[in-house]
């Protein structure tokens, strides 16, 4: 790789499509980033911290021998929240590069009182570069950008080079559950999670993907959906 095609940190140059931040922080949620998220941030997975890639398992940022969950995209948190209180000894890693979006999870994870959660203010490929093969036993991507024009959607997280590391870090076995409004992402999504042939989507009748799972919690994205008569779409795949 030439020195056009990494960063000064030795990262390689990755498109990256979205916004980074968006309307200032309110007063509080700059406090919560000051005093919260460094404590939060799981070590050993940006580029300046780890920069020969080594693997990091998950055991050294939670306590005890637990299973972990992933959600790539946390949006405002709502739903990784709801998922920590639930299921208390799961650790739950969220990766959201979108800074207003991670203010909002430090806001909830404070008001919840939950410790079972780790925070990467980041791409989620930084965090599956580390992470040892088989390590993750449930993964969610929660209403992700549809990037809605045709020539944007290789953009989309449903592509190989999203695909093929998340299958590589799932245990045999693992969930992973995708939720969107957008027709055509559910489209893609089938299509490319077939052609990873890691997969295999749980689904037996239509109904399967038009009802929500018993655990969901309605994020405001899909309460957006819901007023703008789009139709929530919920798909299950199993690591095989």
């Amino acid at each position: 790789m030439t020195k056009r095609e990494k960063h000064v940190s030795g990262a390689p140059r990755r498109n990256f499509y979205g916004r980074i931040k968006g309307k200032s922080l309110q007063k509080s949620q700059e406090r919560y980033m000051a005093e919260d998220l460094e404590a939060l941030k799981p070590k050993g997975v940006t580029w300046l911290d780890n920069p020969d890639r080594n693997s990091v398992h998950p055991d050294k940022w939670f306590e005890g021998n637990r299973e972990i969950w992933l959600e790539i995209g946390f949006g405002g948190g709502e739903h990784l929240v709801h998922q920590a209180v639930l299921n208390p000894n799961v650790g739950i890693i969220g990766c959201e590069p979108y800074i207003n979006g991670v203010a909002m999870l430090l806001g909830k994870i404070r008001s919840a009182k939950v410790n079972n959660v780790m925070v990467h203010p980041g791409d989620a490929r930084d965090m599956m570069d580390v992470l040892p093969k088989e390590t993750i036993s449930r993964a969610f991507l929660l209403y992700p950008d549809p990037w809605p024009k045709s020539r944007h959607h290789r953009r989309r997280f449903v592509t190989p080079e999203h695909l093929e590391p998340l299958a590589s870090c799932l245990k045999s076995g693992a969930i992973f559950r995708v939720a969107t409004d957008i027709e055509d992402y559910v489209r893609q999504t089938l299509e490319e999670v077939h052609l990873n042939g890691n997969f295999e989507w749980l689904a037996e009748c239509a109904s399967d993907w038009q009802q929500p799972w018993d655990d969901w919690i309605s994020t405001r994205y899909e309460h957006k959906a819901l007023r703008e008569d789009r139709t929530p779409h919920y798909l299950t795949f199993r690591k095989i």
